[in-house]
């Protein structure tokens, strides 16, 4: 559904005498990753609002529609590529246009998004992951072949995970990602030592 079609869905539950965030709840569940923002939803509830009832754009000469080339938009989805992380502000200045602008095309142009890094216990390296599955396998090889014995003489030590770093916040861990993409991870821990499961026979 293209953005015009968007406005007349809004319309419709403005004039029915919905909120915002109740036309927004409606419309994601329905077009989930290609609805409108929240943002979208309040900018034209505004203009039903002062009267404005049509879903057509208003003419808006000069600059903001010019500075929306293809060339620019290239030129800010290299940039969010190259860094994740790349902040509005600093986007705007190195293309020489508005942060609104900015918005507009990562938001509307490019269907990007900036999401908080979602927390998990703990990041593995490909080593320690291969390190865990054999020593799952060879325990396992052990109780198969005594499985009377193997708890009375199998003895598990707890892991310590040492930090060494200074975690970063929500905020800082926030990146930029496109439709589809899911949200970054970040580890609440991340060792330096660690004592891994041991067996005495």
């Amino acid at each position: 559904m293209d953005e015009r079609e968007f406005r007349v869905v809004i319309k419709h539950y403005f004039l029915k005498g919905k909120t915002p965030q109740e036309t927004k709840n409606k419309i994601d569940k329905h077009y989930g990753e290609s609805a409108p923002s929240i943002r979208t939803i309040y900018k034209w509830f505004g203009l039903f609002q002062s009267g404005h009832i049509s879903t057509n754009d208003a003419g808006r000469p000069g600059r903001p529609v010019a500075v929306t080339t293809p060339e620019n938009v290239k030129k800010i989805h290299d940039m969010v590529m190259n860094d994740r992380r790349a902040k509005v502000r600093d986007i705007s200045q190195a293309v020489n246009i508005s942060i609104d602008r900015v918005h507009n095309i990562l938001h509307e142009h490019l269907q990007m998004k900036k999401l908080s890094a979602r927390w998990v216990p703990r990041l593995l390296t490909n080593d320690q992951k291969r390190d865990r599955v054999k020593r799952c396998k060879d325990n396992l090889k052990l109780f198969q072949r005594n499985p009377h014995e193997f708890l009375r003489r199998f003895i598990t030590v707890d892991e310590t995970w040492i930090h060494h770093y200074q975690p970063e916040t929500k905020e800082q861990s926030k990146q930029w990602v496109s439709v589809g993409e899911s949200a970054p991870k970040k580890a609440k821990t991340v060792p330096s030592a660690e004592k891994t499961m041991a067996t005495i026979f």
